[in-house]
């Protein structure tokens, strides 16, 4: 019996997914359930599992856009597994006995012939020689037209000096398809740039206050949760504070209206495998420094080892994206669109700071928010960052309510 194997739908709205990677050859046998090929939709890389054994033909090749529904390979499930293995010592001693020594000695010979034939063969005109010479080039570089090689006046007019040292180095180029992951990045980057009035506006925390709660309870705190205490925790809780004080910041625009949310669904740009990717924290306002830092984790995971489904990446309706932990001193992050603000953080620097009249050294972090100027006015968007920063230059007032153990579950 052939049993058809179709694409199954990724999700609402995904219309089409690309064939990224067969794991498998054709004409393998295949097992039910293997995962046979990795398809990349606009939103995640996804597994494609046989729904039966039997032996397998590829209608597809890497790269092809193939629509829900539609047919990527045939599984004979009346063929019979195979039992040996002495086929495949046939094939790998098969290339062994190919490749003569004559075509490996050849092959130089010839490419040395041919560019031999590149150099000039006669000499150049006394004109073209001064030409030449206010270029600082040497005639053995360009070849001549005129007759038996010689280099005339227009040769060297029209030679172009090189702009470094001709050392013969390898100067080739590598074109690679962007995966359709990749392109719906690249699509929605341009759209925001192109359909927002994008402004970012910065400000600076001193995070010697969260540093000091860390480095008191983090182990306690990782003990009891399974988890560790990180920064994110911190800026989301300070983040969901913010948006409540400045609702227009949680926010988006639909048609000719204004639509406001009365929860925080948390967008956190991570780097998976296949590219940027954007988990949702869902209902980050009911959530404790636990429940944030568990959400994290889980969702980094997931996005790490490429499992992370359609709907853990929808929807959101603010983003925090962290360039920090790859060096980033500064930065304008870009809108995910249709929301209309982001939250940059960056590294934590020891600088330099002005504390009472005095000079002190604090780990110092710059933070950038952008945001769609259709919706959110400049004193909104500055409001807002510095309710961040209060939040986070003050976490145990205004983020504990003065009772750390118990914020921290402890």
């Amino acid at each position: 019996m052939i049993l058809e194997m179709k694409v199954p739908s990724p999700g609402e709205s995904i219309t089409e997914v690309e064939i990224a990677t067969w794991l498998v050859a054709d004409g393998d046998y295949v097992e039910k359930d293997q995962a046979i090929a990795e398809v990349d939709s606009d939103k995640a890389t996804l597994e494609l599992p046989a729904e039966a054994s039997g032996t397998i033909t590829l209608k597809a090749e890497e790269g092809d856009a193939v629509e829900v529904g539609a047919v990527v390979c045939l599984i004979d499930t009346s063929a019979e597994k195979p039992g040996g293995g002495s086929g495949s010592s046939e094939k790998i001693e098969e290339p062994k006995k190919e490749a003569p020594a004559a075509v490996k000695t050849e092959a130089p010979k010839a490419v040395v012939q041919a560019e031999t034939k590149t150099y000039a063969t006669g000499t150049a005109s006394p004109a073209a020689k001064k030409i030449l010479a206010e270029k600082d080039m040497d005639a053995s570089q360009i070849s001549g037209t005129g007759k038996d090689g010689r280099i005339t006046k227009d040769d060297a007019i029209n030679a172009v000096p090189s702009m470094g040292t001709p050392t013969g180095g390898n100067r080739s180029s590598t074109n690679t398809k962007m995966s359709m992951l990749r392109r719906k990045v690249a699509e929605r980057l341009v759209e925001a740039k192109n359909t927002t009035a994008m402004l970012t506006t910065f400000n600076e925390v001193d995070m010697s206050p969260i540093f000091a709660l860390r480095n008191e309870y983090k182990e306690t705190f990782k003990t009891k949760h399974g988890v560790g205490l990180g920064f994110m925790s911190f800026f989301t809780l300070a983040v969901v504070r913010a948006l409540k004080m400045y609702p227009a910041v949680n926010s988006m625009i639909d048609g000719k209206e204004m639509k406001s949310f009365d929860f925080v669904d948390v967008s956190i740009a991570v780097s998976g495998p296949k590219g940027l990717m954007v988990p949702v924290i869902r209902n980050a306002e009911n959530l404790t420094f636990r429940g944030v830092e568990n959400e994290v984790k889980r969702l980094a995971i997931r996005a790490r080892d490429g499992v992370i489904t359609v709907d853990e990446m929808t929807g959101g309706t603010f983003t925090i994206t962290n360039g920090g932990v790859f060096g980033s001193m500064l930065s304008t992050p870009i809108i995910n669109p249709p929301q209309s603000g982001i939250l940059g953080m960056h590294n934590i620097v020891e600088r330099p700071v002005a504390i009472d009249g005095k000079v002190e050294i604090r780990p110092i972090m710059y933070v950038a928010l952008s945001y769609d100027h259709r919706i959110i006015d400049g004193k909104e968007s500055v409001g807002f960052l510095v309710a961040v920063k209060e939040a986070l230059e003050n976490p145990t007032e205004l983020l504990m309510n003065n009772d750390i153990k118990k914020a921290l579950e402890l």
